[in-house]
């Protein structure tokens, strides 16, 4: 089904195409179980690894009732917004708030037509905001000179996060954890950027500036920028991506190493340029430290992804921590024949470690490779990170999907379609992240069509994070009357628990249909579809902001 908002502002849920995928139905039950003592959940007894490459055939559809749906489909979509150099949003870093504001609806639309669920919008590109701080300036990629403001009073983030949930998408705020200048940025640092106020946590790395992350004070602000953004605005989400200490570079005036690690190299065989953290490492030692220099690169990161996973939670339970790192994991525990850079060793990530503690809700790893590729087959890396995950998190691979360009490296539109196949046949990954949503915006040869017509044929909830609260909300409230053209509802929240969007079963003839509509449109209409068939029976239930789905509740059945 399809959601659009006609002229009455009132939704109306359009019949689309016939069925669900099978796959995405497995495990999808409406009562999660719940966590353990103090909301920790024990790790469950870890199943069989499966064999690299292995595809579960997925479970046979349930058989048809004609008074009850199958569960709701379950798998997390979504695509990240990049403000960084301009690359998503805004298409320029001089455009007026209308022209932002327009161009921002035209991604959530399209995210909307696709069946997306979320989208991962990067609010923190180089220690800087797109949202008014009294710890960062504003971002230049906004308004094209560091801690200048956007005209009339207008709140990027806010904008998005108001224009996202009226149409059903979560908005996970993405933040760059240590990068404090990148390396296209042209305007000066403004008086309030870290590299001014606190000129010994930042350091010089080729053409960037870069936190320190042995400097408290670097890690410190980290940790209070996101608070912050955690406590002030409706997020569904955090998110930090890959950049932990900076990607190796081998001259001074290097720039986007990160392709030479996507190539399968480190600083192209060449002599590194060491970061220029010794007084940090120095302070260390002097205060008796006993841990050699990369463990000790490595705890500083650690440290500071445990007290994100600690505080965001203190501050709002229901906030999910996701971090997406670079897709292959350590040198000592790769399956046979992957081979390629290693994060552990030049960007001081322990993934691994952090999956295994469960300091994050969601990991996101970047298997930004074809499956047809042997040293970084996707399939294999994946099946390596449901393997270390003992805790029972979700994975959710970030796909390549901007790779869909003119290059020599160029990916088919159909190796997007087989990974996120690929993916749907582990019952572990319930879900993927497209990198970037230009692709999906321009249609890249026609993968946007395909992914449509192919992939996201109907729509599908967010999976369920029990670890973090699994009491089910209240059935909501609902009456319904046929209407001209369909069958109109309304529907309200039937307890004191926030709901964020009501999942909607309507059977037409032997065939349910499944439709999700935000909790903040209470009047919508189920129309008939393109042959002027008219819904016999509508179900409804009410979903919370962590998936969790309450019972069902029958509300129409044609006489």
């Amino acid at each position: 089904m399809v959601l659009v908002f006609n002229a009455k502002k009132r939704l109306t849920l359009t019949a689309g195409v016939a069925g669900v995928m099978a796959a995405l139905l497995e495990g999808c039950s409406s009562t999660p179980t719940a966590p353990g003592v103090d909301g920790a959940t024990p790790p469950p007894a870890p199943a069989p690894p499966r064999q690299p490459g292995a595809s579960a055939p997925p479970p046979p559809p349930p058989p048809f009732d004609p008074n009850m749906p199958p569960p709701a489909p379950r798998e997390f979509r979504a695509a990240w917004v990049s403000t960084v150099a301009n690359i998503d949003w805004p298409s320029r870093s001089n455009l007026s708030s209308e022209k932002q504001q327009a161009e921002a609806v035209a991604i959530l639309e399209r995210c909307q037509a696709l069946n997306l669920n979320a989208i991962v919008l990067q609010v923190r590109p180089s220690a800087d905001a797109i949202y008014p701080s009294e710890l960062e300036p504003w971002s230049e990629f906004l308004t094209g000179q560091q801690g200048r403001a956007p005209k009339g009073g207008y709140d990027p983030l806010q904008f998005w996060i108001e224009q996202a949930h009226a149409r059903g998408l979560e908005l996970h705020a993405w933040f760059n954890p240590y990068r404090a200048r990148h390396a296209t940025a042209k305007s000066p640092l403004a008086r309030n950027h870290i590299a001014n106020t606190n000129p010994e946590a930042v350091k010089t790395y080729g053409r960037y500036l870069w936190m320190d992350p042995g400097e408290s004070a670097a890690s410190q602000r980290t940790l209070d920028v996101i608070l912050d953004v955690v406590r002030r605005y409706d997020i569904d989400g955090v998110h930090i991506d890959d950049y932990f200490y900076p990607y190796p570079i081998d001259t001074p005036n290097a720039a986007g190493p990160e392709g030479v690690a996507l190539d399968g190299g480190g600083a192209g065989g060449k002599q590194e340029l060491e970061f220029p953290d010794q007084p940090s490492w120095q302070r260390y030692l002097l205060g008796g430290g006993t841990l050699d220099r990369p463990h000790w690169r490595r705890q500083n990161v650690n440290s500071l992804i445990q007290a994100l996973y600690i505080g965001i939670h203190k501050e709002k339970s229901w906030v999910r921590f996701g971090i997406s790192p670079f897709g292959i994991g350590r040198p000592d525990r790769r399956p046979a024949g992957i081979v390629g850079f290693s994060q552990y060793d030049k960007l001081y990530a322990d993934a691994e470690l952090w999956l295994n503690n469960g300091w994050l809700d969601y990991l996101a790893p970047q298997l930004y490779w074809p499956v047809a590729q042997a040293p970084q087959a996707f399939d294999v890396l994946l099946d390596y990170w449901l393997a270390q995950n003992t805790r029972a998190r979700h994975v959710w691979p970030g796909l390549y999907t901007s790779r869909i360009d003119n290059s020599a490296k160029t990916f088919v539109p159909e190796e997007i379609v087989k990974q996120i196949g690929v993916t749907r046949s582990r019952a572990g990954a319930r879900g993927h992240l497209h990198f970037s949503i230009a692709a999906l915006m321009e249609n890249r040869k026609g993968i946007t069509d395909q992914l449509k017509a192919r992939t996201y044929q109907a729509p599908a909830l967010a999976p369920a994070t029990p670890w973090l609260g699994a009491e089910l909300p209240a059935a909501p409230g609902a009456t319904a009357r046929r209407e001209s053209q369909g069958v109109g509802l309304r529907l309200a929240a039937g307890g004191d628990k926030p709901v964020t969007h009501y999942a909607i079963w309507s059977r037409y003839g032997s065939e349910w249909r499944f439709a999700v509509a935000p909790a903040s449109r209470a009047v919508l209409l189920l129309a008939d579809d393109a042959a002027g068939q008219a819904a016999e029976m509508v179900v409804v239930s009410a979903v919370d902001r962590l998936g969790n789905e309450s019972a069902r509740v029958s509300v129409y059945k044609r006489g």
